[in-house]
């Protein structure tokens, strides 16, 4: 086996967080059962046995020494030669450890386990390099995001440019006629999984974008529509601006502000029908005011006053 700090990547001043942030990262690419890296098997079996050795503070200060080698066998000079009664070199004999060696792989030395490592890294799902029923890996966070949808592209379906708290952006499908405040949830864009299990979605709320022209209550739709002062007194044919193209209405003579005027099916669609467009004259005066309009209005002010605020 090669020299385990070789093997972890770290020097021999390397403290033990070090070593084990090391040991962690190679174990979460290597690992067997979710690796498909080359020789993922030899790399991680390798990295398993080097960490067994400096991630145990008396291990890795007898292997600092020379006392065993990188499989955690001893190194003594003569070992197996002369003495009686299954003693070794210079008085050594493994009963003085009840009867085992301290330095098998198997063996727990000053609480040091690499399965507690696995444990940690993969939701306790390793014994003897297999995850149990009981110890699944866990399921990346979800994260949640909004965007913002014109109503044109709400009426007819469309796609939305989305970045989510990952990081990454993507473009989402608007069905047509999808309600405000609805979610579209999008599988596997979310958090990845610390434990090696499946990632998150990104959950995606639908808000509808600020219009120039309409205002949404519910489904139906609201227009103030600009028309002229002689429109509004004797009455018109008018186009009105729909979400699927310009109409003409007929405005009854008299047609003001508090008269409300209802289209059928030109609103937000739904599962149910689509809502309708109500439009609502607002008069608006010329640019430029003649003395003839001034004459007209003081006419009228004194001889057909109104208030149109007495009703507000």
């Amino acid at each position: 086996m090669r020299d385990p700090y070789t093997v972890l990547g770290v020097t021999k001043s390397a403290d033990a967080a070090e070593i084990k942030k090391a040991f962690r990262k190679l174990a979460k690419k290597y690992h067997p059962d979710q690796s498909k890296e080359p020789k993922a098997k030899e790399r991680f079996t390798e990295a398993n046995g080097a960490y067994e050795i400096l991630g145990d503070e008396t291990k890795r200060g007898q292997f600092d020494r020379g006392e065993i080698d990188a499989e955690g066998k001893p190194r003594y000079a003569g070992f197996g030669a002369g003495g009686g009664g299954g003693g070794g070199a210079g008085g050594f004999d493994f009963n003085d450890f009840g009867g085992s060696s301290p330095f098998g792989r198997g063996q727990r030395a000053s609480g040091f386990d690499a399965n507690d490592i696995f444990a940690d890294l993969l939701n306790g799902g390793l014994r003897g390099g297999r995850r149990t029923a009981q110890q699944q890996p866990t399921r990346g966070e979800d994260v949640t995001a909004s965007v913002s949808v014109p109503l044109e592209d709400v009426v007819k379906g469309g796609t939305a440019r989305v970045t989510l708290p990952t990081g990454r952006t993507l473009e989402v499908k608007v069905p047509a006629g999808m309600e405000e405040g609805k979610a579209i949830r999008l599988k596997g864009q979310g958090h990845e999984s610390p434990t090696g299990g499946a990632s998150g979605d990104a959950i995606v709320t639908v808000r509808y974008a600020p219009h120039k022209q309409f205002h949404v209550e519910g489904r139906d739709l609201r227009l103030d529509l600009p028309v002229t002062l002689y429109e509004a007194v004797l009455g018109a044919t008018v186009p009105v601006t729909t979400l699927d193209g310009t109409v003409e209405i007929t405005l009854p003579p008299g047609a003001n502000k508090g008269r409300t005027l209802r289209l059928r099916g030109k609103g937000m669609p739904g599962p149910t029908g689509a809502g309708d467009l109500l439009v609502t004259p607002r008069v608006v005066l010329p640019e430029r005011i003649d003395s003839d309009l001034e004459d007209l209005a003081r006419r009228w002010r004194d001889e057909n006053p109104y208030d149109p605020r007495s009703k507000a």
